[in-house]
């Protein structure tokens, strides 16, 4: 129960810390004279991928490398099944911008990359399957031809990168920047410390919590932007958000995981590296074909079925 309680804990100390870190920075920068697309797309995207990779790279210097990918993995099958699921059946989301229309083909192609590097002893007779640290640094590299590119979009469309800033002063922002820094490290400590002791004390494997417990956890931030945007009608952010989110982690999270700490692969990760590319590829599909380049609602009854089978099949584990 403790460790339970801790992790609750946790989950609210690290997306506390990302709000105020986004926050605060992002009024430092606007005071400093830095464009609200800038803040935008370094600031705010940073921050709202902050909790995911905070307790990725603690998990990976604690070696423990299966919840490293099962809460990437995990987190990207969420935002799609999930968050997309959920956001669709409130209101059909509807893509409009060239930005997410790029991005939807390019996170297909991040979930095939991960396929690919993970399967060493299939395509080159290796004795084990490795995402190495140069496989990393591919994805870092990937990351950066994204972030070059989303910089190039958003000056060419200053309008859409628009967004409300929160005031504050100086000592207040460095105050509020240290506070929500501080909130990102004992956060992920305790979600990961306590993952691990539930792992154990239940006979689960981290990879099993890395995908349900920890993903979830992790990914609520982009589920609640989803449910506000499409309340408000604003369906093109639900979309973009969850895609931006998926891309981030696997060329931004998982390419520093790697680095911090190259990843062996478990064979039963396979099923869930195969799980994401089918999310991926059903997103791909239901956005690019039929009427209005829209995810409809008995689309996202689909995905968010589709969830609950693949919650259900890991709980039978």
């Amino acid at each position: 129960m403790l460790s339970i309680l801790l992790l609750l804990v946790g989950f609210v100390v690290l997306i506390f810390g990302a709000t105020k870190l986004v926050d605060a920075a992002s009024s430092l920068a606007a005071r400093l004279g830095v464009p609200n697309i800038v803040i935008g797309l370094t600031i705010v995207a940073f921050g709202t991928s902050a909790p995911e990779l905070v307790v990725n790279v603690i998990a990976a210097l604690n070696n423990s490398t299966e919840m490293v990918l099962g809460n990437v993995l995990g987190s990207n099958i969420f935002n799609v099944l999930g968050t997309l699921g959920v956001a669709s059946l409130i209101y059909p989301l509807t893509v409009k911008t060239n930005t997410t229309w790029l991005e939807i083909p390019l996170s297909l192609l991040a979930a095939a990359a991960v396929l690919v590097m993970a399967s060493d002893i299939s395509l080159g007779d290796a004795p084990l399957n490795v995402i190495s640290r140069g496989e990393g640094i591919t994805l870092l590299l990937l990351f950066t031809v994204f972030l070059v590119y989303n910089f190039t979009v958003a000056i060419g469309n200053p309008g859409e990168e628009e967004r409300s800033t929160v005031h504050y002063s100086y000592l207040k922002a460095f105050l509020f920047i240290a506070l929500g820094l501080a909130g990102l490290v004992i956060g992920g400590r305790l979600i990961v410390d306590s993952a691990v002791r539930i792992a154990t004390f239940f006979g689960l494997s981290e990879r099993i919590i890395g995908l349900t417990i920890v993903s979830v956890g992790t990914s609520l931030p982009e589920l609640a932007t989803a449910i506000v945007a499409v309340r408000k009608r604003n369906v093109d952010i639900a979309i973009g958000n969850a895609v931006g989110s998926n891309i981030f982690n696997i060329f931004l999270i998982l390419g520093v995981s790697t680095v911090v700490n190259p990843l062996q692969v478990n064979p039963a990760a396979f099923t869930d590296i195969a799980v994401n590319l089918v999310a991926s590829l059903l997103l791909f599909i239901f956005i690019f074909t039929g009427k209005g380049r829209q995810l409809a609602r008995w689309e996202g009854a689909i995905l968010l079925t589709l969830y609950v089978a693949y919650l259900g099949m890991l709980i039978s584990q």
